[in-house]
């Protein structure tokens, strides 16, 4: 949890790919590409729900092993892996820029906002709005158990942004003073649904009932190919002692859920922005198509590191 933040969590593992490739003993081309799919395989088992992750080192490896079957030299496939490590992490750094700019459109002078967690993408639109001078209000929930909202509330307040801060039980209660809720995701799969912290749903569900817009802030590599062929999305379940103290736990019949993230259905969700442009979560699965058109189901399954339960994934 040091690194927090599906886009963080992406380029930090793309940068471990870049370490690697830039630290590499290997004496031929065959060895470093074991090195640098061994370091892949490490990173694709840190983080379950965080499709960026993946889609980041499935965007470093397919150049690596296109660079190997043309029969680079071991130097020049250093230098591809590389060039597509830099390229990736610079790409989803410009990503967050777009989605600023783009749903910043989308925010009007005088709103009342709501957002949840600490989603780069979701404060880069508020943050854009507020500086082309949109006079703004934000409900900021703390985010249990790990009060990522905290985050976000301090880095809004810094801005000069008007905050308030709320227990995340409280989303009912204030949302009929909301005009927009926008939120990041962890992952998006193909019929549109989102995979975001625990509590999105119930926020999403506020805002449909009161019919407040919800929107989502994701860049394009949030969007799991895998769900394309059929593959669910894992849930991350994370330990019990960040909800409540072993000690606290007095009888052996208690149990503690510690589910990180949690599914929004598409029909609760308005739009999604992307960097490409604001798109219904009914067109997930053609931006899916047209980003990743060239990743098949076997490159896929060769790097599919899970066993994913129906119980727990979307």
């Amino acid at each position: 949890m040091r690194i927090r933040g599906a886009g963080e969590i992406a380029r930090s593992a793309v940068e471990a790919l870049l370490i690697t490739a830039e630290n590499s003993k290997a004496s031929n081309t065959k060895e470093f590409v074991e090195e640098i799919e061994e370091t892949a395989r490490t990173m694709m088992r840190t983080r379950p729900t965080a499709v960026s992750l993946p889609n980041g080192i499935r965007y470093v490896i397919h150049r690596v092993r296109e660079g190997n079957l043309t029969g680079q030299t071991l130097e020049a496939l250093k230098e591809t892996s590389a060039k597509a490590c830099h390229e990736f992490i610079e790409n989803s750094k410009t990503a967050i820029e777009r989605i600023g700019e783009i749903g910043a459109r989308r925010i009007l002078d005088g709103d009342t906002l709501m957002t949840h967690c600490d989603s780069s993408a979701a404060l880069k639109v508020i943050e854009t709005a507020w500086k082309k001078g949109k006079k703004l209000k934000v409900y900021v929930t703390e985010t249990r158990p790990r009060f990522q909202g905290r985050i976000t509330a301090d880095r809004l307040g810094q801005l000069g942004i008007p905050v308030i801060m709320i227990i995340d039980s409280a989303v009912r209660h204030f949302m009929n003073q909301v005009d927009r809720v926008i939120v990041g995701a962890d992952a998006v799969s193909a019929n549109g649904a989102v995979v975001n912290k625990i509590g999105t749903s119930l926020m999403a569900l506020a805002a449909r009932e009161a019919r407040t817009h919800f929107l989502v802030a994701a860049e394009s590599y949030k969007f799991s190919p895998e769900t394309m062929f059929g593959e669910l999305v894992k849930i991350e379940e994370r330990n019990a002692s960040e909800i409540i103290s072993p000690s606290d736990v007095k009888y052996p019949s208690i149990t503690v859920a510690n589910p990180s993230f949690d599914v929004t259905p598409p029909e609760y969700v308005d739009l999604i922005i992307t960097e490409k442009g604001i798109i219904p979560p009914q067109a997930a699965i053609l931006l899916l198509q047209e980003s990743l058109g060239v990743i098949t189901p076997e490159e896929l399954e060769e790097f599919q590191t899970y066993e994913l339960h129906e119980e727990e994934s979307v």
